[in-house]
């Protein structure tokens, strides 16, 4: 029991290490990439990673999932081998027919997606890295299985940093444009899958079998609604930006995006944590007193840092990047909300992962998703970018107030939601003050004013009496009650 517990504990610390470092190397290249590439230009970029997500979702189609399942099933290593032969070939002839579409559709597709064909080169481009990054995700995911997760560690982080490396060498040597940036990315995907040739081959070896892949696509298909509506939710707001504005503007609305996403360096350690202690604490007397305190520190930590990203904000972005970015900086701290409530949830829905009602959070985010569809159909063609940044946190704000009423109801937390939703106000409200002050260029001291609206919140919430308060069980708090 102890070794299961060290293993679980070693290869956690293991990948949030991964995930960090990948994260932080996107982070550091992408003041680089952006001095290299006009807003236009790190728009199409933008773009076509997005596009390649929506591919990427096609390809696995629920079968890691599926395959997650059926080879834990079983002891039979010829058994195992058949399952991963089978979801490979499946994912490659996914490929293949994108890959068809794209020589068939190219122009097409080019002009839909870019409002400008020229740009048909990127849609190649990325297909030829799909396969790879398709064989490059099967060899990872089979050493994640068999627990080797130092090898998965190394490789991620290796074809990361040749990501960056020869990125930037082509951006300077060869062609500083979109097309420049991507065969960066495709030759070091080439390189990875030769040094991983010794490990991938036995995957392609053809044993397609039509049982099993029915076996296997009849788990996964079910999985597949709530996947595509966590895909909508991410990256939908970037098409109609492209449809209503334009290429800069994608390039602006996208570089935000991604520095919002570095509170997730911190969420991200959180995150893998807090599912085994939750579920470790399920059965003990002082779980509920100690999750509710859990929430609201965690809610207060998350909109302290908030407020720091949005006083960072203008000087992060006129200190890394060009001033055709500047206006990024607006965007940043409301897109970092949204990211941090993406975290949040997880944390508040702990009653139904602790209750098994997690199909509720399927259900909600469903329905989230055609939330998020009807709201960027609305404001984006009002606001632009500013529209796609209401959409996505108004979602957001929806889904985790319907996923924690739930969670409250199968699994009671004495925590306070009017609390909680002053609190959230209060930092949106000081949010609202911090751009509005750094937009209409008033004096850096206004910024405090922000600062006072959030401590006028919290002193009157009184969180702080919540925090302070001993834990108590059920049955202490009963007795004190009567």
């Amino acid at each position: 029991m102890f070794s299961a517990f060290k293993r679980l504990g070693a290869d956690s610390l293991l990948y949030a290490f991964m995930n960090v470092g990948t994260k932080l190397i996107a982070f550091l290249m992408l003041p680089i990439y952006t001095s290299y590439l006009s807003k236009a230009q790190y728009g199409a970029v933008y773009l076509i990673d997005q596009w390649t997500s929506m591919l990427t979702f096609l390809v696995i189609f629920g079968t890691d999932s599926a395959l997650s399942f059926y080879y834990y099933d079983t002891d039979d290593k010829e058994k195992r081998l058949l399952y991963v032969r089978n979801v490979m070939y499946f994912r490659l002839f996914v490929v293949a027919i994108l890959f068809l579409a794209v020589v068939l559709a190219g122009p097409w597709i080019a002009g839909a997606l870019f409002q400008e064909p020229r740009y048909v080169d990127l849609l190649y481009i990325s297909i030829a890295t799909l396969l790879l990054d398709t064989i490059f995700v099967m060899a990872t995911t089979v050493l994640r299985f068999e627990f080797q997760t130092k090898k998965v560690v190394i490789w991620t982080l290796v074809k990361m940093l040749l990501v960056a490396v020869l990125s930037y060498a082509a951006l300077r040597w060869f062609a500083a444009t979109p097309e420049g940036l991507l065969i960066g990315r495709l030759v070091s995907s080439a390189l990875v899958f030769l040094l991983m040739l010794h490990l991938t081959v036995k995957y392609m070896v053809w044993r397609v079998r039509f049982d099993v892949l029915k076996e296997l696509l009849a788990y996964a298909a079910p999985l597949v609604p709530t996947s595509l509506a966590f895909w909508v939710i991410a990256n939908v707001s970037t098409f109609f930006i492209q449809r209503f504005a334009s290429l800069e503007e994608v390039g602006v609305f996208g570089v935000a995006l991604r520095l919002a996403t570095v509170i997730t360096l911190i969420t991200s350690g959180v995150q893998m944590a807090w599912r085994p202690y939750s579920m470790s604490m399920k059965d003990r007397p002082e779980s509920r007193a100690l999750f509710a305190k859990v929430y609201m520190a965690l809610l207060l930590i998350g909109a302290f840092g908030l407020l720091l990203i949005a006083t960072a904000s203008p000087w992060l972005v006129e200190t890394f990047f060009k001033p055709e970015y500047r206006d990024a900086a607006s965007y940043i701290p409301f897109l970092s909300a949204v990211t941090f409530l993406n975290f949040y949830y997880l944390i508040v829905s702990t009653g139904l992962f602790l209750t098994k009602e997690t199909g509720y959070i399927s259900r909600v985010f469903t329905l989230a998703a055609l939330l998020h569809l009807a709201l960027n159909a609305v404001l984006v063609p009002l606001w632009l970018s500013w529209g796609a940044v209401a959409a996505s946190l108004i979602t957001y704000i929806v889904a985790v107030a319907f996923i924690f009423r739930k969670s409250q109801q199968v699994y009671p937390v004495p925590v306070s939601w009017k609390k909680m939703a002053l609190v959230l106000v209060g930092t949106l409200l000081a949010l609202i003050v911090i751009v509005y002050v750094q937009q209409a260029s008033l004096a850096d001291g206004w910024v405090l004013a922000g600062w006072g609206l959030f401590a006028a919140t919290l002193f009157a919430s009184r969180v702080d009496r919540d925090l302070r308060r001993p834990v108590r069980t059920i049955e202490d708090e009963n007795a004190q009650n009567t």
